[in-house]
């Protein structure tokens, strides 16, 4: 049957695409694969060398046009097809047509070989020996990645998912249609069955942030990135060059390290502007899947150091770099598979590819560990120990602790998959993010003294007159630092008692080292070359993201403690408190802190269930004044309860964060309350449930300040006073118009009250005035707000930790050139 209005040339486009680059990745491998057992002859290396190279080339061709065809659905809203009706919808901008590419799991596994397209093609110009064997490996990682996009039918097994799926044929065509459903339409299915799908699923409004647009791109080339220092350890293993790929290996470590961080950072960022836990790190699950991989590469990239320096440590160089893919594929894993779906906001459900997740999972891990375990006895190792006085040694530990710590936050992130295999129902701690707190406190404590010391100490050996010589003054700087900021920085953080403030005072003390030792170090060390500053620069970093973690999260303060009387019930599963959390009546100024605090107004947004919320702070102390704009939406895309995107006011030493908690749903506060009808001359009193009313006046006008009043026209005004006998006294003015004849009443309202007056009727010197109490018609919203101090302070440590390895990176670029010249 024909189908009225479907486009079918973009998804048979799509589909060839996918086939071809199926088709190509693989003979890129196999002939990668064949390039390399003729490395010997070579006419063979070269005829397979070239083969591979035009097999990778189609692959590159096909991927980016996958891309772009995919794009080009969802960007013309193309809902035949299920991906584009999905993700989007028509009111969405079009920088957010991005996000929603990659917020479904073939968008994102798709950018992620997108991003191994480009690398590839890096290699292959600067490759030269190692090509063949680092190539045969991306290439197989690609074929890998293009089976989860293919869709097809084995027996009964699903392998992958097809982007390119038509609505009709993907078993979600009653929710598109939705109430315009009915058995005409779909049994059998209308030709014309697109007119009734008026506008797609729309993007997740968390992702509708900029930081979506530009972090996932990011994290997915680091994650991308991981994988050619994982190639090239699997291919010196398989050749037998156990040495020489250390200089072609550091510089990608270093931009894979430098990425990935920086990528993860930003989505913390996003956390920070876009979800509601108050912060930007809640030890989510898929947070820590990806900071455990950035964790080993650390580890890794410092053995690497150990190992061009001393000799030492190329095993554990093997080890860390075969594991920091790894562990990319099993975040993969713990974000696609679903299972993670119940412990985390950021975790895809469950598409039916588990099976090829833990199959692309146990491909890479088990051989690769037994090619490491086969070759152990053949990697070249120093058998002398280091010296406990050498950097390399208090290197090793440092790499240790990394490692260490990513394994600890991996095995308790793994949790729901334990659950899972072995039928078990063991329940995450109460306090989860005080159970990562309490162990990682010691790990910055240790960290931060290590990144402070070990530059001061020299490979192979150092004598301690040495050491105490560079190092002793920037110990004692530090010391007076450390103790400056503890004493007049009030860090009294008593939640968890004096044994772990006490944990933070140290953490703050090795934070501070960390960055005047590594500050120092540039003059005393390398004599004030930025050129070889790159590890002190990256050293000096890390410690200010060490302290700006410490001073944010200690110091933070709640702003919006509740004294106004009016409380919430958020329910027993409600993370939220009442007392920490302020309600504001729409134009009623409330107390936070040294502010006043005022909901000026609102506005809805014109195609969805969404609301923005101009909260104005006015400072009592000072002339200080400005306007956030949090947002908050209920029941969007079938999401029961509130969903809250935060406003931040940044300042240099701290940021005042907000975010809506609470608001009344228009659609569930219906006003069923009517008018009571009151008799009353001028100076009659009237009660109500909170007070009373007076009738103070009552005056005729033939000019009114209101849409609608026409020349000619006129009114009487009712003016009435209402006396609170708690929150004090209003003045209502109600209206009753007469245009020709035709009378009609125009109510006033006392928010605060939940109180409408409206004049019914005028009779000589009677009146007859409407009193109705409704609760629904309060205007209200819900706020907390934080302070976080020195929250800048991460922020310029995470940048300039990326500028201090990017800067190592170019320089052990530099280097190797000097040494193919020479």
């Amino acid at each position: 049957m024909d189908y009225i209005g479907e486009h079918l040339l973009p998804g048979q486009l799509g589909h060839f695409f996918i086939t071809l680059s199926l088709v190509a990745s693989i003979v890129a491998s196999f002939a990668y694969f064949k390039a390399t057992r003729h490395v010997d002859t070579v006419a063979g290396d070269y005829y397979w060398k070239k083969l591979a190279r035009i097999a990778f080339l189609i692959e590159v061709v096909s991927v980016f046009s996958i891309f772009i065809i995919l794009f080009y659905i969802i960007y013309n809203h193309l809902f035949e097809y299920k991906y584009a009706w999905q993700h989007s919808s028509r009111s969405l901008e079009f920088k957010y047509l991005l996000s929603c590419f990659w917020e479904g799991q073939e968008g994102s596994t798709l950018l992620w070989s997108i991003w191994h397209c480009v690398l590839g093609l890096v290699l292959i110009k600067t490759g030269k020996t190692w090509e063949a064997p680092v190539m045969s490996v991306v290439s197989f990682v690609q074929f890998c990645l293009a089976t989860m996009l293919t869709g097809l039918y084995i027996f009964e097994w699903k392998m992958g998912s097809n982007p390119f799926t038509l609505l009709r044929d993907s078993g979600v065509l009653d929710n598109a249609v939705g109430m315009h459903m009915n058995a005409d339409i779909t049994q059998p299915l209308r030709p014309d069955y697109l007119n009734f799908i008026k506008d797609g699923n729309d993007l997740n409004p968390l992702l509708q942030n900029y930081w979506m647009v530009i972090h996932p791109p990011v994290l997915f080339l680091g994650f991308a990135s991981t994988l050619i220092p994982f190639a090239f350890a699997i291919a010196a293993l398989w050749t037998r060059r156990y040495t020489d790929w250390i200089k072609q290996v550091l510089p990608w470590s270093l931009f894979s390290l430098a990425v990935l961080g920086v990528g993860i950072m930003m989505g913390a960022a996003w956390a920070y502007e876009s979800l509601t836990f108050g912060g930007y790190w809640a030890w989510d699950p898929v947070e820590n899947a990806s900071l455990v991989p950035w964790l080993i590469l650390v580890a890794g990239v410092h053995t690497l150091l150990i190992y061009k320096h001393s000799g030492h440590s190329l095993k554990s160089t093997f080890l860390f770099m075969i594991l920091t893919f790894v562990f990319i594929l099993y975040s993969t894993f713990l974000t696609k598979s679903g299972v993670l779906g119940e412990s985390s906001v950021h975790a895809f459900t469950d598409s039916g590819m588990n099976v090829q997740l833990v199959s692309f999972l146990a491909i890479f891990f088990i051989p690769s560990i037994i090619l490491l375990i086969n070759r152990s006895k053949e990697i070249p190792a120093i058998r002398k120990e280091e010296a406990t006085s050498s950097r390399e040694f208090w290197m090793f530990i440092g790499s240790l602790v990394f490692f260490l710590t990513a394994i600890v936050i991996s095995a308790k992130t793994s949790l729901p998959v334990f659950n899972k295999i072995f039928g078990t129902k063991i329940a995450a701690p109460e306090d989860e993010e005080f159970a990562y707190n309490q162990i990682q406190i010691h790990v910055a404590i240790i960290i931060g003294i290590l990144t402070a010391i070990v530059q001061y100490l020299r490979y192979k050996s150092t004598t301690g007159t040495a050491f105490w010589k560079k190092i002793w003054i920037p110990t004692i700087i530090s010391i007076l630092a450390a103790t400056a900021i503890l004493y007049f920085g009030d860090i009294n953080y008593q939640t968890h008692g004096a044994g772990y403030l006490g944990a933070i005072w140290l953490a703050i003390i090795a934070a501070v080292y960390a960055i005047i030792a590594n500050a120092a170090y540039i003059w005393v060390g390398v004599n004030g070359k930025l050129k070889l500053s790159g590890g002190s620069i990256s050293h000096l970093g890390f410690g200010l993201v060490l302290l700006g973690i410490l001073l944010s999260s200690s110091k933070k303060e709640i702003l919006s403690r509740n004294s106004s009387g009016i409380a919430i019930d958020f329910g027993k599963e409600s993370k939220e408190k009442a007392g920490e959390n302020l309600t504001l009546v729409k134009g009623f100024p409330m107390k936070m802190g040294k502010f006043d605090v005022t909901y000026e107004k609102d506005s809805a947004h014109p195609k969805k269930q969404q609301w923005y919320y101009f909260i104005h702070f006015k400072s009592r102390t000072d002339k200080e004044e400005f306007t956030l704009k949090p947002n908050a939406f209920v029941n969007y895309k079938g999401n029961e309860g509130l969903m809250a995107n935060p406003d931040s006011r940044h300042y240099l030493d701290h940021d005042v964060f907000t975010y809506i908690s609470a608001l009344p749903n228009p659609e569930k506060n219906k006003d069923t309350a009517t008018f009571k009808p009151n008799p009353v001359r001028t100076g009659d009193s009237i009660f109500y449930s909170k007070g009373y009313l007076i009738v103070e006046k009552v005056a005729t006008r033939d000019s009114l300040p209101f849409d609608g009043f026409r020349p000619g026209d006129k009114a009487t005004v009712a003016t009435i006073g209402v006396h609170s006998l708690t929150r004090g006294n209003y003045t209502a003015e109600a209206l009753l118009i007469d245009q020709g004849g035709k009378q009609f009443a125009v109510p006033d309202t006392i928010m605060p009250e939940s109180l409408i007056l409206q004049l019914n009727s005028v009779t000589g010197d009677s009146l007859n005035i409407g009193v109705k109490e409704s609760n629904t018609i309060l205007e209200y919203v819900t706020l907390k707000a934080y302070k976080f101090p020195y929250i800048n302070v991460l922020w310029i440590g995470i940048i300039i930790t990326a500028i201090g390895i990017l800067m190592s990176m170019v320089r052990r670029i530099q280097l190797n050139r000097q040494l193919k010249k020479a």
